[in-house]
Order: C-alpha cells, then sequence, then structure tokens
C-alpha cells in the first residue's frame, strides 16, 4: 500500500525519548472523586481567575511536603538507592506551536510550595506565550534533541540516575491534563516518581484526580490517603490563599462558570 516517509522532527525525538525511558517502570494508577467546590467558589470570586493547572500545582507542592514519598525517587547511581529531595519541583507539559508543528515541551518549577498563586501564574503564562526559543529549557531540550540517539539516550539515562541532576533537569513530579479539552488521560507515561492530573473540572465542583506512581517508591495505601489529603489541601490552604488575593469580589463566589486548565502533554 503507498504512502510516504515523513521524518521525525526534533520535538518528536524528545516524546520519542521520553517514552523509552517511562515504558519500563512498574507504575499504577490511584484515582479520587474529590469534590472541590469551595476553591471553585473562591476562584469564581476573581474577576483574574488563576488557572486550575496553578492550583493543582501549588496544592500538590504542599502535598509533597506532607508526603515525603512524594520527593522521592528511584535512581541507579553509584548504587539502586532512593534519594530524598528538600524541595519538589514540579515537571509541567505545555503544548507549544513551533515551525509549523505543535509540540510538547516540558518546563520546571521548583518549589512551587513556596511560592505565591500570583508568582506561579506568571511563571506558566510565560512558558506558555513566551516564544519557545526564548525559554532556557526549551532551548536545551530542543538542542539535545538534535544530538544522535546514542548520545541523547546516555544524557537522559544519566540525567535521571544522577539525583541532583535528575532533580535539576527533570524534576519530582510531572503535572499533565486535557481537562480544558474536556478530556482526559488514563494512562500517561513519565519516568518519575508520580504524574498527577486530572478530568474537567463539573459544575458542582466534582473532578477526577489521579496520581500515577512508581510501585517501586510506594504503595497505594500511601497514594490513596494522599489524594485524601490533597483534597483537603485544595479546599483549605490553597483556596485560603485565592481568597486573600487582591482583587477579588466574594458577591460573585459560587459563579458557574470555571474553564478548565489547559496545559497538555
Amino acid at each position: 500500500m503507498r504512502g510516504r516517509a515523513l521524518k521525525i522532527s526534533a520535538p518528536r525525538r524528545l516524546v520519542c525519548d521520553l517514552m523509552r525511558f517511562s515504558i519500563g517502570i512498574p507504575r499504577v494508577t490511584v484515582q479520587r472523586q474529590m469534590n472541590i467546590a469551595p476553591l471553585v467558589a473562591a476562584r469564581a470570586a476573581r474577576p483574574d481567575r488563576p488557572s486550575w493547572s496553578v492550583l493543582f500545582v501549588k496544592g500538590y507542592g504542599l502535598l509533597s511536603q506532607e508526603v515525603p514519598e512524594l520527593r522521592r525517587a528511584y535512581v541507579k547511581l553509584p548504587w539502586p538507592h532512593f534519594y530524598e529531595y528538600a524541595l519538589s519541583v514540579a515537571s509541567v507539559a505545555h503544548e507549544r506551536e513551533f515551525e509549523g508543528e505543535r509540540i510538547v515541551l516540558l518546563g520546571s518549577i521548583k518549589g512551587p510550595e513556596r511560592r505565591t498563586i500570583t508568582e506561579l501564574q506568571a511563571m506558566m503564562e510565560a512558558a506558555r506565550t513566551r516564544p519557545v526559543l526564548e525559554n532556557k529549557e526549551f532551548r536545551r531540550a530542543l538542542k539535545i534533541a538534535r544530538l544522535p540517539g546514542p548520545l541523547r539516550w546516555l544524557l537522559m539515562w544519566l540525567g535521571l540516575n544522577l539525583p541532583r541532576r535528575r532533580g535539576r533537569h527533570f524534576g519530582t513530579f510531572q503535572f499533565s491534563v486535557y481537562s480544558g479539552l474536556g478530556a482526559e488521560s488514563l494512562n500517561p507515561l513519565t519516568p518519575l516518581t508520580t504524574l498527577l492530573n486530572y478530568g474537567p473540572i463539573r459544575e458542582d465542583g466534582t473532578v477526577t484526580v489521579r496520581i500515577l506512581y512508581d510501585h517501586r517508591v510506594m504503595d497505594g495505601a500511601n497514594v490513596a490517603r494522599a489524594l485524601e489529603r490533597f483534597e483537603a489541601i485544595l479546599n483549605g490552604e490553597v483556596a485560603s490563599e485565592v481568597n486573600g488575593m487582591p482583587g477579588g469580589n466574594a458577591s460573585s463566589a459560587g459563579a458557574g462558570h470555571h474553564p478548565a486548565a489547559r496545559t497538555t502533554g
């Protein structure tokens, strides 16, 4: 059957390499049906509503401070062991347009639990809107993607198994959602210890939230308890910070319009 051969672009090679190192990880999913109506109401009361991506990343950072397993990684150098980071580092998947192609690039946020929602919003906005090559992380990733395959794979293997480099270049958890498109990913892959995602947020505040985790590092019961605490953090600390941001209008609390995040991966 006739067709045509297509060259694999540098950005697609990045995705292929990421999958190469993700596929062998013993990954399990735990999900929870949450009700985040208090956070929905707090966000709806603001004229400049922070993105859902920002709120979930902030909440997960706070959760990771309470649950040290979420800051741990299985690494192989100099021998197989767990490494626990002092801070969480979010690896956020962004869909961007580059050289006529829709691509996915990963941007990192160190210590989201220590940053304000306003700071996180500005950082994510910059990653989504500034020219791709003006972002240092994106530029470095595309440069590496143009290297020969064996060299790329060696660099990625070292980056994932040298503890300090892993945290700096890959992060401690990945965040990737499609809910802004009305869809959700049930089995996304990542080489990191956990991946956080969620489905569309409904008018009544219900949402399905899931954590995909490396079973070598933790067990399902730990993750189930973490998800329960995560719901409390979103409705507690995160909602309180949203309510305390300047410029809010409490009279609009409970408004129904709350578009979901459009970060993707």
